[in-house]
């Protein structure tokens, strides 16, 4: 009886603690829901439910009215709210990742080099072959992410300081900087990529349609697999090299197959609308504190935080500048930058 009366506490509070954190994943996913639903109705057009159920739904109207509902709701409102849903689960994953692979807790997604490689990308694409539209020239700035990625994972991985987390951030210091002075080098020489490269660098959902979304959904699905299979390791991994290699980790193979959905998740985000700076760092910090240190529960709030968060700039963007727009990455950046102070000033950076 005795031994019963001590072992209940123990074995309840694993399973509360996992009600806790269903029930939270249970309400994130119906706040993004919410958020959805009021993307569609919000701009510099109000629309009412009816007018948005009419334009996901309604068959084809002769009435001109009715029709420049549909085209607003299934052409400009669906699209930019789905690309806010996918960035931003993109890069809240990528965050919560690079945080637990680099044991940095104010590392970002663009510590790999991936907001550099892409931006240089663009311009050169845009510079070399007159590309215009975001059609054209998302692949370039997905290739570009991509090589900056394994760039600085291939120069962190060799020399004396080979896979650790100071070395990796360091390279991807490195690469950042050198891409930053070339892609100015390049923009300031041409200015059809000056003018791209300023609207493409504010980080917007805007003005994409579904011919690019829709292959950049694929890379984000294929990066959240690999982020899955990683998640027990990093778990291990997070407990100490040591400790990982004598529970049987293959560290090497772990942190490559983890950079790789780092670089997947946030090259394809950055292709699609350009560099969102601060997301992942800001909604890794949050997932952190809602389900603690278990990144099996932490990389999903993670990835539906990020997806709320963008959308809700998204959102307020359309509203503050009536009838025009601001950026949903300006406010993502102006929510960010007091966030990372915030962390700096309460000594978060000190378990860096």
């Amino acid at each position: 009886m005795g031994t019963t009366a001590v072992q209940r506490p123990t074995s309840g509070a694993p399973t509360q603690a996992r009600r806790r954190r269903v029930v939270g994943l249970g309400m994130l996913l119906a706040v993004l829901v919410a958020a959805a639903v009021v993307s569609l109705a919000v701009g510099a057009r109000a629309l009412s439910p009816g007018e948005v159920w009419h334009g996901l739904f309604a068959a084809p109207d002769p009435d001109r009215r009715l029709t420049e509902i549909r085209l607003i709701v299934r052409t400009v409102r669906v699209p930019r709210t789905v690309l806010a849903i996918v960035a931003g689960l993109a890069l809240g994953v990528g965050g919560a990742l690079i945080q637990g692979y680099t044991r940095n807790p104010i590392a970002d997604t663009g510590l790999l080099g991936v907001n550099s490689g892409a931006s240089f990308a663009v311009v050169t694409a845009i510079s070399v072959f007159g590309f215009s539209q975001p059609f054209q020239y998302v692949w370039f700035a997905f290739l570009g992410a991509a090589v900056a990625g394994v760039v600085v994972f291939g120069l962190a991985s060799i020399g004396r300081g080979a896979g650790n987390p100071l070395t990796l951030a360091l390279a991807g210091q490195g690469v950042t900087v050198f891409l930053a002075a070339m892609t100015t080098a390049v923009a300031l020489t041409d200015q059809k990529s000056l003018n791209a490269l300023r609207f493409w660098n504010a980080g917007s959902v805007a003005g994409v349609g579904f011919d690019v979304i829709g292959p950049v959904s694929a890379f984000v699905l294929v990066g959240l697999v690999l982020a899955l299979t990683a998640l027990p390791t990093l778990n291990l991994l997070n407990l100490g090299e040591d400790v990982a290699r004598g529970l049987g980790v293959n560290i090497a193979l772990s942190r490559t197959v983890g950079i790789a959905a780092v670089t997947l998740l946030a090259g394809a985000a950055t292709a699609a609308c350009g560099p969102i700076a601060f997301l992942g760092l800001m909604v890794a910090h949050v997932a952190r504190y809602l389900t603690g240190p278990d990144y099996r529960w932490l990389v999903p709030y993670a990835g539906l935080l990020g997806a709320v968060v963008l959308l809700v700039c998204d959102i307020v963007g359309r509203l503050v500048v009536r009838p025009g727009e601001l950026d949903a990455g300006v406010l993502v950046a102006l929510l960010g930058a007091p966030f990372f102070a915030g962390l700096v000033w309460l000594g978060k950076f000190r378990n860096a």
